[in-house]
């Protein structure tokens, strides 16, 4: 199975730092997003060190065994950042979204904690893998909350689930089938709060995967990027 994948990442209007960082290790079929948090210095960190760990350690096997490996890895980077945190009487978190990608033939897996999202373009739909972790999907899962409001509720950005926040990490996973022509897109929510569902899917269906990221990119700063964005778009070959 081929890729052709392209990423990048942007630092937002209202931040003067990039807390962000991605992975592209195709050659492993493996493509990491991670969204920091907790200011600068705490989310650079703990974006980095995400990326760094699942890259050095997250072999290559089977889609089960990878996802497994993923969250023992998360897991790990977990009680470190939370260690952190509490060093010497800090207060505050250290941590970080993630959502990552894994491939193998005819099979895909994600991994993810937070609202950095996934999502499979395939005959010209537009499919979410990932369910966020937040305060507003769970007020929209308890029918208190309509759909369209969640993107503009006060605690739109209130995440419940995240590297680092807590000192148990719950790693969420999902597997599904991939095929020739299949189209993904993993992102922090300076892309996905920004650009609506059917504008991803029309740019990346009518460009190659690079060209797509910068429509995207080009789109999230017409609308005045207010957050850091990082995405990563990958075609099944």
């Amino acid at each position: 199975m081929r890729f052709l994948s392209a990423g990048t990442t942007h630092v937002g209007l209202k931040r003067q730092h990039n807390e962000d960082a991605l992975l592209d290790a195709r050659d492993r079929a493996l493509w990491v997003v991670a969204d920091g948090m907790g200011g600068h210095e705490a989310g650079d960190v703990a974006a980095k060190m995400v990326v760094d760990r699942l890259g050095q350690d997250l072999s290559e096997g089977t889609v089960e065994d990878r996802l497994d490996r993923a969250s023992a890895i998360l897991e790990k980077v977990n009680d470190e950042l939370v260690a952190m945190a509490q060093e010497g009487g800090k207060s505050g978190t250290i941590g970080t979204t993630v959502v990552g990608l894994v491939l193998e033939e005819a099979k895909f897996g994600v991994f993810w904690a937070g609202d950095s999202r996934a999502y499979r373009v395939r005959d010209g739909a537009i499919a979410q893998l990932t369910r966020d972790h937040s305060l507003v999907q769970d007020l929209v899962d308890a029918g208190m909350l309509a759909i369209e409001d969640a993107e503009h509720h006060p605690d739109a950005n209130v995440v419940t689930r995240a590297v680092g926040a807590k000192e148990t990490l719950k790693v969420a996973t999902r597997i599904g089938d991939a095929q020739s022509g299949d189209i993904f897109v993993i992102a922090s929510d300076g892309l996905t709060k920004v650009v609506e569902k059917f504008e991803i899917l029309d740019i990346v269906t009518s460009r190659n995967p690079m060209q797509a990221v910068d429509a995207l990119l080009d789109m999230t700063l017409q609308r005045g990027a207010p957050d850091n964005v990082t995405m990563q778009v990958i075609r099944v070959g």
